[in-house]
């Protein structure tokens, strides 16, 4: 998976009178951990550039399973002032690298690691 979990939707709103989806939690070492751009609280306005408004939380989850190898993200990051509102800033693509192109060089040095190792230790 995506390594993080979305609340909202028409049926299930996170905020009063808001069919918006959000990231509920980011799993620690999961993709978009890793990535470091995605924050809970975000606002996910777009996946692959189809837009999330007013769909039922089941099948805003149907999206994010489907949504392939390359994933792009509109986000609406949340900030929290001190002593203030939650307020909304930016309405743009989360930018930078898709979430395999981080992901796959790390996990194929992983594995070169891991076989070096083993390599290592069948010579001793």
């Amino acid at each position: 998976g995506l390594g993080f979990n979305i609340v909202g939707g028409t049926d299930q709103q996170y905020i009063a009178n808001d069919n918006s989806i959000y990231v509920s939690w980011i799993k620690k070492d999961g993709a978009a951990y890793l990535d470091g751009r995605l924050q809970e609280g975000d606002k996910i306005l777009a996946i692959n550039g189809k837009e999330l408004k007013d769909l039922r939380h089941k099948d805003a989850v149907e999206l994010f399973r489907n949504a392939g190898y390359y994933v792009s993200l509109k986000i609406q990051r949340r900030l929290q002032p001190q002593n203030g509102p939650v307020v909304h800033q930016g309405d743009g693509e989360s930018g930078g690298l898709p979430l395999a192109a981080v992901l796959v060089p790390g996990l194929a040095l992983a594995a070169a690691a891991v076989w070096i190792l083993l390599r290592y230790r069948q010579r001793m």
